[in-house]
């Protein structure tokens, strides 16, 4: 691991700003480093603001977007929504169906089949469309890219409205309405909504000329919070006070379909990070084991007795993904090895049996090993496709459009992307990417890194200043969970290795004069040589709440130590 100290804050800022909101020293220190430095941007982190969300007509077409359906509904037309597979694209057709059926009963949904379809709009969705009599689709977490499937629908007398947020090619394509707060030509003030933070800014538009109000589409905030968390958007912005607010929803009255996945687990109080690890998995089993339409059916169910049974079918996916991402995962490491590539700059690995619905899983996996670019390839079809995962600080889809001779089609983000080539491309599209991550990384992004936010004492973590920390939430990219670091550290002599394999560390520690702290580091297990009573060591850790047998107590959560 590498350690990077954030550089202090301007000592006159951090001054100005503890003054002004009568804070420590360090709190207005964290703050600053998240580009707050007035009363009122602190007021607006502190206390998110429905009201503070942009106008959704500042986006692109919106005009046109909600002008083609107003005139959908006038006419009765039926309405298909279609989405992506992913959390981000079920639960952006939940939210957008949902929406749409409060102002008439001829909407249906369409999910591509992962395995038949791939992703994207595709022309069986089209047909579909078309043997069903629907004239109007709209496409959510997709379509930035369908050029020739909007042409061909436009053809067959169906218009289509994209809600996307992926990166745009050279050319839109010649839908009624493109939504996409990444276009060159949209001048939208936030350009970094998920696919379903998308859909949301196309309904709150609608429900204005219903002339309702944000606060009447308070239901539909679980589902933008889900899809946030999954779909690692930063949460800054507009994504802070969505993702806020959603959250207020999943721990109070959350739709049936949330309230029944939560019902597995035993906790009262819920994070981001829960949406990210409890509930996101489960929704996206159903699109990597089965179908995506399960999870739709799931998100839009409103009986609760219902949704458990859609839930426990779905946990049983769940479970079949966990034990599929485990086996390959290990193979990939094995063909690594075999073919002595574990110096390279990459990770390319293929298997012909692979199951396609794990394989970004897997590419997630093997960078806790080797950290570097890496992609997953398996069968489909006559093709090849993969999955896409990059290091902090490297843009993977650069890389993969320098090798886009080989490359049939692609698509994706700066971190994650998807791809497929034919068979007999594979070899010099390994190489080729390989060439173009060893001419353009620098080598240092290949050591994972932690950036630290302050070098501080033990005796600073007080109840008083966790409460304050709890206030930073939700955390994520753009206002990750403070990160501390605290040197001469020493054991007192409890610290011991826990969990079934002694692979995690369990620590209780102290320093000078501090109150003795208890901590827990995961993965860390191997490290208690570190720790001794005699000489001193530096952590790196986050604060956390520990709950144990009724009581609550502060804990260190361990990054790293030496």
């Amino acid at each position: 691991m590498r350690w990077t100290l954030k550089p202090k804050p301007d000592l006159n800022k951090v001054s100005a700003l503890k003054n002004a909101l009568q804070v420590d020293d360090l709190t207005a220190s964290l703050l600053i480093q998240r580009g707050i430095e007035t009363f009122e941007e602190a007021r607006s982190f502190f206390r998110p603001d429905l009201n503070a969300l942009h106008d959704p007509y500042l986006m692109k077409d919106m005009d046109k977007a909600v002008a083609r359906i107003e005139l959908a509904l006038e006419r009765g037309e039926n309405i298909l929504v279609y989405g992506d597979y992913d959390v981000d694209g079920t639960t952006s057709v939940a939210l957008m169906s949902s929406y749409l059926r409060t102002r008439q009963d001829n909407v249906a949904t369409y999910i591509p089949d992962r395995y038949d379809e791939g992703y994207g709009v595709s022309f069986k969705g089209i047909d579909f469309a078309d043997d069903n009599d629907f004239t109007l689709i709209v496409a959510l977490d997709c379509g930035i890219k369908a050029i020739d499937k909007v042409a061909y629908a436009k053809q067959k007398g169906i218009d289509f409205i994209i809600c996307d947020h992926h990166r745009p090619g050279a050319e839109i394509p010649e839908a009624a309405a493109v939504l996409d707060p990444k276009r060159e030509d949209c001048n939208y003030p936030y350009k970094e909504l998920c696919g379903c933070g998308v859909g949301f800014k196309l309904i709150q538009a609608l429900a204005d000329r219903q002339g309702l109000t944000i606060q009447d589409l308070g239901t539909y905030l679980d589902l933008v919070a889900t899809a946030i968390g999954a779909d690692i958007v930063p949460i800054t912005g507009e994504n802070r006070i969505l993702a806020y607010y959603g959250l207020e929803v999943i721990n109070s009255s959350p739709r049936a379909g949330i309230q029944s996945i939560l019902n597995q687990v035993d906790k009262t109080e819920f994070t981001i990070t829960d949406v990210v690890f409890i509930v996101a998995p489960r929704i996206n089993a159903a699109g990597r084991m089965k179908h995506g339409n399960y999870a739709v059916q799931l998100l839009t169910e409103t009986d609760l007795n219902l949704a458990e049974q859609y839930a426990a079918e779905i946990e049983s996916f769940n479970l079949d993904r966990r034990e599929a991402d485990q086996d390959i995962t290990k193979q990939a490491l094995s063909q690594i090895e075999q073919n002595k590539e574990q110096d390279r700059l990459t990770t390319v690995v293929y298997q012909d049996d692979w199951h396609k619905g794990v394989i970004g899983i897997v590419a997630s996996r093997l960078t806790e090993t080797y950290y570097r670019p890496t992609l997953v390839f398996t069968k489909s079809g006559d093709k090849l496709a993969a999955s896409a995962r990059s290091v902090i600080g490297f843009d993977v889809y650069n890389a993969l459009e320098a090798c886009s001779e080989h490359i049939e089609q692609f698509g994706g983000h700066k971190y994650a992307a998807g791809l497929t080539l034919k068979e007999e491309n594979y070899e010099a599209f390994k190489q080729a990417f390989e060439d173009a991550v060893s001419n353009t990384i620098d080598r240092k992004l290949l050591t994972p890194e932690i950036k630290i936010d302050a070098n501080i004492d033990l005796k600073d973590i007080t109840p008083k200043f966790y409460r304050i920390l709890k206030q930073f939430a939700p955390f994520g990219p753009g206002n990750m969970t403070p990160i501390f670091m605290s040197e001469d550290i020493l054991d007192t002599g409890y610290s011991k290795q826990v969990g079934k394999e002694q692979d995690h560390l369990r620590v209780v520690l102290k320093q000078r004069n501090s109150p003795t702290f208890t901590g827990i580091g995961f993965g860390l297990g191997e490290k208690i040589s570190v720790m001794s009573t005699t000489k001193p060591c530096s952590i790196v850790y986050s604060v956390d709440e520990n709950h144990w047998n009724g009581t609550v107590s502060l804990q260190l959560k361990l990054r790293d130590l030496n």
